[in-house]
């Protein structure tokens, strides 16, 4: 009797399609890559790759022909690419979730539509609006982000109430900018949760976050907040995955007010960053999920069996590799990027705290 086996089409060929294609081969899945660049990190692990422009329909409808269904490992992906390749075989998430996420003010407005909390925000077509919007907000401090594109601390200005804001639009570059009020928060978080065709879910987290540069430094679990708010911020993910009817994996990211309110800062329609550590403190990781939601298998309970700290490898962190490598519970990842560019992510490190038998949770 022969095995049947699917082939995983992921569009995007940076570290997460990388670790989803290394993943999906433990299940005796396939993947195919479809990426502008050649030699990129998930290439380097997947069965094939195809070079093309994601604008190249020649070169996509090989693609789509080649596999059973498709995925994407970042949100920069032309949507009209998406809403093409799902004309020829499936695409999860599907192109609904994908276009709210692209666009920060589309995104604060499809939350707070749902009855998920932001922080004050207003998009400003032009200098003249966002003058106007900072007055009238009456906030002392804020970010200003290009509404699309912008990630890891790029795209991306402080204000203050007083200063320029025609020359604060001037440096961002856009045509579009959102204002978001600067809030004095207490820690931010990020809960990933992963939904199958079901509609069974799997939660991971809530992680505590660090930045370093407007990048993601650390990830800590279990983050040291109330057990309480920590359940409000699962139950927040799972209110937004049932919303968008996810099929695949989402993350989103949360700031933890001083006097315990949680609100939500952004989405990330695929697995993230802060859910490395699942790779090795959990039985099934947030990569694995993916693809077992993406390709029709129901989720499985995480089994987080260690407390771990995820460290990111940025720039020239990838030099020093030595102390990691000597290190008593630590686990080294790297992605296969042949240039150390600064803050470029070139790996990770997950610090383990093994737990005992009866302390293995699914979270």
């Amino acid at each position: 009797m022969k095995m049947e086996s699917k082939i995983l089409g992921i569009l995007g060929g940076g570290q997460l399609g990388r670790m989803s294609a290394m993943a999906a081969a433990r299940l005796g899945i396939s993947t195919h890559i479809y990426c502008p660049e050649e030699d990129c990190p998930a290439s380097q692990v997947a069965a094939r790759t195809f070079t093309g422009a994601y604008e190249d329909k020649k070169k996509l409808k090989a693609f789509a022909d080649s596999v059973d269904v498709i995925s994407y490992e970042f949100e920069n992906i032309p949507i009209e690419t998406v809403r093409y390749l799902q004309q020829h075989k499936p695409v999860y998430p599907d192109d609904r979730l994908l276009e709210v996420s692209q666009h920060r003010g589309k995104e604060k407005k499809f939350l707070n539509d749902i009855g998920i909390p932001t922080v004050q925000w207003a998009v400003a077509q032009s200098a003249k609006e966002l003058q106007k919007i900072i007055s009238d907000m009456g906030c002392s401090e804020f970010i200003l982000k290009t509404a699309r594109f912008g990630y890891d601390g790029k795209g991306q200005v402080s204000c203050r109430s007083g200063e320029d804001a025609v020359e604060k639009w001037k440096s961002l570059n856009s045509n579009e900018v959102i204002a978001e009020e600067k809030t004095d928060f207490a820690c931010e978080v990020s809960v990933i949760i992963a939904r199958d065709k079901l509609g069974q879910t799997a939660i991971y987290g809530p992680s505590l976050n660090e930045h370093r540069n407007g990048i993601l430094a650390k990830s800590t679990v279990p983050v040291p907040i109330p057990g309480h708010t920590a359940a409000a911020a699962r139950k927040m993910a799972e209110h937004l995955a049932g919303a968008v009817d996810l099929i695949g994996v989402l993350g989103l990211e949360m700031f933890v007010m001083r006097d315990g309110r949680i609100l939500a800062n952004e989405i990330a329609p695929r697995t993230h960053n802060s859910g490395h550590w699942t790779i090795d403190a959990c039985t099934v990781s947030q990569f694995e999920q993916h693809v077992r939601t993406v390709c029709g298998m129901t989720v499985a309970p995480p089994g987080r069996h260690s407390d771990a700290v995820m460290v990111n490898l940025i720039g020239n962190d990838a030099k020093k590799l030595a102390p990691w490598l000597e290190m008593k519970f630590a686990c080294l990842h790297l992605y296969g990027k042949h240039e150390i560019r600064e803050g470029r992510k070139m790996g990770h490190v997950t610090l383990l705290k093994p737990k005992t038998a009866g302390e293995i949770e699914n979270n």
